[in-house]
């Protein structure tokens, strides 16, 4: 049996693409209809609807919590890596950055071989002789430009 989360997840997304990649919820109404406490959708809409996955989230607090949720369009690849760029920020894990890669894997937005290369390119083993502290500061950098030049 599927657990709460999954099925919350799945309508969502059911939601999202009926209304062509975009939707505005309210946390309490959906919380309702599942019978569950507000931070349950808090909880699937942090976890499930990351931009890592292909999200963008908007919360607005008050009257009831709206969130406004959009998939991201993978028909322009481009706008997509500007997006992960723009998000990644000046750090990241190198667990982090293989989810990103997965994804781009995943959406056949990159090819295997892509795939290898930026996560050789990202790993704690092609960084080893930078001082652990600043890792994830040069994989973000790496990654960044990496990503551009798939723009181009």
């Amino acid at each position: 049996m599927a657990r709460l989360s999954d099925i919350i997840e799945e309508f969502i997304k059911n939601m999202i693409d009926e209304m062509d990649g975009v939707i505005e919820i309210q946390r309490n109404e959906l919380a309702n209809y599942f019978n569950c406490v507000p931070s349950q959708i808090n909880y699937v809409i942090d976890t499930r609807f990351t931009s890592e996955r292909g999200y963008l989230v908007e919360s607005r607090r008050g009257g009831g919590g709206h969130i406004k949720i959009k998939r991201i369009n993978f028909s322009k690849p481009s706008s997509y890596f500007m997006h992960i760029i723009n998000s990644i920020g000046e750090e990241i894990t190198q667990q982090a950055a293989e989810v990103f890669i997965q994804n781009f894997l995943d959406y056949e937005l990159i090819s295997k071989r892509e795939a290898l290369l930026l996560k050789s390119a990202t790993s704690d083993k092609a960084l080893s002789l930078v001082p652990f502290e600043l890792r994830d500061n040069i994989r973000a950098s790496i990654l960044k430009n990496m990503l551009v030049s798939l723009i181009v």
